[in-house]
């Protein structure tokens, strides 16, 4: 028989320890906790539930979608980039359910890398955090780059260095993550508006377009489906060369869904978290169905996977809205005005995944310090709860996007780009293996799932289904470095973050001697009393009438 998922009692104030080893080592914690507490500080949970939301649908939206989406559409024609990206989208909602739970349950600083501390065994925790810190940090300056190049296209004389641009960006960025979790909230919640606002005017157009409501009056329909296809051969001829693009274009599906866990991050600065998170990602469903299968299924409908202008802007590396299928489609139909919107967009889309990267770096870091992963002194947080020097470690690791400005060096910033692209993958990896661990745990200590906060559905099927596909995508992601002979270069930025990730595995687990985590021993009530305490405080604040609860969602 299951029990509740209450820990046992102890005095707080009483001298005493309780006579139970498990109570006396919870009460050793916590009590290290608050001493810790009044020597660093600790962050802050000041992020509204508007600002969660709208982050959990557009807060890691960047150039991906807008323009990253035509080397889908050219690499496999637009059936198989609306398979890829449909298929992704189902592992995507596999993964936010098991996230949810977890998180929900203990909705503390840092999420995953702690996940994996608690459930999996400390080394993982330990190789999942510093790749993680290492992937925000060259994304965050890959969208500064892609920002600054997208403000370039508006300087038609090229008066201005583009260092300019990255400098000004860096500094923005930078600085509204040292100001406060609230105001990279609010200005999250005002970028994510714009872009859902945009995607979905976008789409409105597409159909528009589509069914003849364009100044060349052509009634599009699904022409470019039967003319050049609905697939595309990669690779190979016949049926091989199809399955062989429809892969590649799931890879990059991958990669464009990178970042979808940023809300487990924000769940340990998240108000109320208990109810905010998982309504949170709940509607992580709709930004799957909206954003990306609805947005692959426009450009494929407005666009010929053969189209010269496309293969033109991918082959010179285009980043700017002249690269954006949307705009290349909707130019096609003598739309022009369209060009300057999208450029709009897709510079407050990449400044706003910047600024979520660096956001997301800064706190990856600190949970590993907290954990005793990472040096004590990035514990160190500000009077308004900003972890001070995780927020500097990764301004300067964003310091890469300058190398952008040289031929030589954008080569080796690409190189970096490619190595932690897979990293996406692993993080999801870790977080299904953590539920699974999380649910086996509160199986053997006989804790009941039917009390948690958030319990998510097809469990544990969904978990091993996507976990069983990511594996897969991770060992033949580099499948195309093969082809035509071996190529190295290819082939490490393939899986160079595989065996990152199995050093720092392994060397950690080596120098701490550490195992992994049995069902019986997981800790699954170590900072469950606080969150418990603030949830009933919560619940005690909630407005009670409609327009009280629209006033509260507001402010």
């Amino acid at each position: 028989m299951t029990q509740e998922l209450n820990p046992p009692h102890y005095d707080r104030n009483s001298s005493s320890l309780p006579i139970d080893e498990k109570n006396k080592k919870q009460y050793a914690r916590d009590v290290i906790d608050k001493a810790e507490v009044e020597v660093y500080g600790e962050v802050q949970r000041e992020l509204k539930a508007r600002h969660v939301q709208f982050i959990a649908l557009g807060g890691t939206i960047g150039t991906g979608l807008f323009v990253g989406s035509a080397k889908s559409l050219a690499n496999a024609g637009p059936l198989s980039a609306l398979l890829a990206y449909t298929f992704m989208g189902v592992l995507i909602y596999f993964i936010m359910q098991s996230l949810g739970e977890i998180v929900t349950y203990l909705p503390l600083p840092g999420a995953v890398p702690s996940l994996a501390v608690r459930y999996i065994d400390e080394a993982w925790g330990f190789a999942q955090g510093w790749l993680y810190w290492f992937s925000f940090g060259v994304t965050a300056a890959a969208e500064i780059t892609a920002a600054a190049l997208v403000i370039d296209f508006w300087d038609t004389e090229h008066k201005v260095n583009v260092a300019v641009y990255i400098t000004i960006l860096y500094i923005v960025i930078i600085g509204l993550n040292l100001l406060g979790v609230e105001m990279y909230g609010e200005t999250e919640f005002w970028f994510a508006s714009i872009k859902i606002v945009t995607i979905v005017g976008l789409l409105l157009l597409s159909f528009i377009v589509c069914l003849g409501g364009n100044p060349k009056h052509d009634r599009i329909g699904f022409r470019y489906w039967r003319s050049p296809g609905a697939m595309h051969e990669y690779l190979s001829m016949g049926g091989a060369g199809l399955f062989l693009g429809l892969w590649k274009v799931l890879t990059q599906a991958a990669f464009s869904f990178g970042g979808t866990e940023l809300i487990a991050i924000t769940a340990g600065e998240t108000r109320n978290p208990r109810r905010n998170v998982p309504k949170a990602v709940r509607r992580v469903f709709w930004r799957i169905l909206v954003f990306y299968v609805l947005g692959i299924l426009a450009i494929g409908v407005l666009v010929p996977y053969n189209d010269p202008e496309m293969s033109k802007q991918i082959k010179s590396g285009g980043r700017g809205a002249s690269a954006s299928p949307f705009v290349i489609g909707i130019k096609r139909v003598g739309i022009d005005v369209v060009p300057h919107i999208i450029n709009g967009v897709i510079l407050s889309s990449a400044w706003s995944a910047g600024n979520s990267f660096v956001y997301a770096g800064s706190r990856t870091l600190y949970s590993l310090a907290l954990d005793g992963k990472a040096p004590s002194f990035f514990k160190k947080c500000t009077r308004q709860g900003v972890p001070l020097w995780c927020v500097v470690s990764i301004a300067i690791l964003t310091l890469m996007a300058y190398l952008n400005l040289g031929s030589s060096s954008s080569q080796v910033f690409d190189w970096f780009s490619n190595l932690i692209a897979i990293g996406n993958i692993v993080t999801w990896c870790t977080i299904l293996v953590a539920f699974l661990r999380f649910k086996k745990g509160m199986e053997v200590q006989e804790l009941s799932r039917d009390d948690l906060p958030f319990k998510s559905r097809w469990q544990p099927y969904g978990s091993y289904f996507a976990l069983f596909w990511l594996v897969l995508i991770i060992i033949f992601n580099g499948f195309d470095t093969f082809q035509d002979g071996f190529d190295t270069s290819g082939f490490f930025a393939s899986y160079i973050s595989i065996i990152l990730f199995a050093v720092l595995f392994f060397g950690y687990k080596a120098i701490k001697r550490t195992r992994f985590v049995k069902p019986e021993e997981m800790d699954f009530f170590t900072g469950k009393e606080r969150i418990d305490r603030e949830a009933a405080e919560w619940r005690e604040q909630l407005p009670g009438t409609w327009y009280a609860k629209a006033w509260d969602w507001l402010v």
